[in-house]
């Protein structure tokens, strides 16, 4: 197996040179769309959007288009995107005759049609330490180099951790500078290895930040749910090969760390995934229908009760194929 992917690797230090990105992207003649899909982030999307349109819209034109892609969030995330200038749309009110869904991967396949840029850059919108390479770092080498098409981030993910009282000490909470990331280090890096190793050269598959030139992402089906990121990555190499993607470190990410039981949902939503693309190319072959429902445990006293999670398993087709964006984008 060769590097492959480590050697499209880099530091984001390396495309830190931001009036040199403008000067590339108009050089192209390229536009860039940055989105936030959001779900519940008051307390930190107004932080990331400030920073975004300070430092790459107004001090250097690098994004032309910056956007909020909300999933009907219940407490005051549009009106603070709002406030702090962000072009704010509701997920259910785009393309609304395929309907709706909750999950950041529907956020994702309809941000598509609604934003304009030649590259898409997708931000999570809870990240504490947000900061203009988020975004730089990703573009980069999109500009630099015209045989990449699609880039993720990797960083480290300090853990959350409580410490048990002890000792007459206290209980309290710790922070682990690494630890982030458990669902790539279980799961997906043992799936890629298994099937797709060049796949496996990725640091952070899963990462939540990640940038690509519209004449790919229209050609991909989009999972509605956790399976999104994964689903991506194998349909690109199937596309394009493992040469459309690099991956740049931007060093330290500090946001909200998910329960173990999170990962367990999510990591169902990513096997749904994996699954439908093996059966899809022919390397496995289902003999039953998989369960609908994640299968959780929980303690009630001295028993245990089981609850059942209906996670999304619906897929979206390419974009290229809505007759709507095709009309729009001259397709």
């Amino acid at each position: 197996m060769t590097a492959g992917i480590l050697e499209r690797t880099w530091h984001h230090s390396r495309f830190e040179d931001i009036p040199r990105l403008v000067e590339l992207k108009e050089k192209k003649g390229l536009t860039i769309s940055l989105a936030f899909p959001t779900l519940n982030e008051e307390r930190t999307i107004g932080k990331e959007i400030l920073v975004m349109r300070t430092e790459l819209m107004d001090r250097y034109h690098l994004v032309d288009e910056l956007a909020v892609i909300d999933s009907s969030s219940s407490d005051k995330t549009r009106q603070v995107a709002g406030r702090f200038g962000a072009r704010v749309i509701a997920s259910k009110t785009i393309l609304p005759k395929y309907g709706s869904f909750r999950g950041k991967g529907e956020n994702l396949w309809k941000s598509l049609y609604a934003l304009e840029g030649d590259i898409i850059v997708w931000v999570d919108a809870d990240i504490s330490n947000i900061a203009p390479k988020f975004v730089y770092g990703l573009v980069g080498p999109l500009l630099q180099d015209d045989g990449i098409s699609y880039v993720k981030a990797f960083y480290e993910r300090p853990l959350r951790t409580v410490i048990p009282a002890a000792g007459g000490v206290p209980a309290g909470n710790g922070i682990a500078l690494s630890g982030g990331g458990r669902v790539t280090e279980i799961l997906v890096r043992p799936v890629f290895s298994l099937f797709y190793p060049e796949l496996a050269a990725l640091v952070q598959p899963l990462s939540g930040e990640y940038a690509g030139r519209r004449t790919l992402l229209e050609r991909l089906p989009f999972s509605v749910g956790y399976g999104v990121e994964l689903g991506h990555l194998v349909d690109i190499l199937d596309l394009a090969g493992s040469g459309a993607i690099a991956q740049v470190d931007l060093d330290v990410r500090i946001h909200r760390n998910q329960t173990t039981s999170s990962l367990g949902k999510m990591s169902f939503g990513i096997l749904n995934t994996l699954f439908s693309r093996l059966e899809k190319s022919g390397s496995v072959r289902m003999f039953r229908e998989l369960g609908e429902k994640y299968i959780s445990l929980e303690r009630e006293a001295a028993f245990h009760r089981i609850r059942e999670t209906e996670i999304p398993a619906a897929e979206r087709p390419p974009m290229i194929e809505i007759g709507e964006y095709r009309e729009k984008f001259k397709k």
